[in-house]
């Protein structure tokens, strides 16, 4: 339940779950590792798309797939994405559920400046 703000309650902190220091360093690890528009682009096609080999992916964005493989190598070590192989083809999907609702925020965030 959201909590409405008043001028009785607005000094109070809405957030106090984020003073766990676990958790203040986990949001930070997720938020470096998609702090890039090619990493937000591939979360967001990774998203409409459900799975996409590499190939795709870098056509889609217009990025070098030796450039696009490290940051997909970044995102997959932080078990943010999953990947499988089928044949030649690395295909990759989206393994960590909160990030979606992560790029959602960010997403709002990005259209009010």
């Amino acid at each position: 339940m959201e909590q409405t703000i008043t001028p009785e309650n607005a000094h109070q902190p809405q957030l106090t779950r984020w003073l766990d220091p676990l958790m203040l360093e986990r949001a930070a690890v997720i938020l470096k590792a998609v702090a890039h528009p090619a990493r937000l682009g591939v979360v967001q096609l990774l998203d409409q798309h459900g799975e996409l080999a590499v190939c795709d992916i870098s056509e889609k964005l217009g990025i070098e797939p030796s450039l696009l493989s490290h940051h997909l190598s970044n995102l997959k070590l932080l078990r943010l994405l999953r990947t499988r192989r089928e044949g030649k083809n690395i295909f990759y999907a989206i393994e960590e559920d909160h990030l979606l609702g992560l790029m959602e925020c960010i997403g709002n965030c990005a259209c009010k400046f």
